[in-house]
């Protein structure tokens, strides 16, 4: 025998869809990040944690920046941030500078072939991003959907 479910409130109705909404912003993030990664990691050996500090780190003045605030942009504790950047700089990607004016700070250097490395791999992302985003969106759903996470980003940070 079967079941019908409960008749359902406009309110419900209205969490069940804004919970929707909200689970295919997800997937189609984490969709699109795990596919991106897959050819970033297959075709430059990089890790997303790696990846994206060498990404910071190229767009930096100086391709340098201080430890502390690195591994805060990229979301990784200090213990997390050590393990990469021991990778890193055991691949000759990074070398760590002590600041020559407050010895508390250290600061994170891209090496020339870090640099190459950054470039070529940002290079791909773009490549990557327009097949897998721009293309299925085009350029003004892209825009958009930049912005709105923009705006989430402003309205949620701490």
């Amino acid at each position: 025998m079967a079941t019908t479910p409960p008749q359902q409130t406009d309110d419900e109705a209205a969490d069940d869809e804004i919970v929707t909404w909200w689970g295919l912003v997800i997937e189609g993030y984490h969709t699109t990040q795990e596919r991106l990664m897959a050819e970033i990691t297959e075709r430059f050996d990089l890790t997303p944690g790696a990846f994206d500090i060498l990404v910071r780190l190229v767009r930096s003045p100086d391709y340098r920046m201080p430890m502390t605030k690195l591994a805060k942009e990229a979301a990784l504790s200090s213990g997390g941030f050590t393990k990469v950047a021991d990778r890193l700089v055991a691949a000759e990607l990074i070398r760590r500078e002590p600041c020559e004016t407050d010895r508390r700070v250290t600061y994170v250097v891209l090496t020339d072939h870090g640099r190459r490395t950054a470039e070529e791999a940002k290079h791909a992302c773009a490549e990557i991003l327009r097949r897998t985003v721009l293309a299925p969106l085009g350029p003004e759903n892209s825009e958009r959907l930049a912005e709105a996470m923009r705006t989430l980003r402003a309205a949620n940070a701490e």
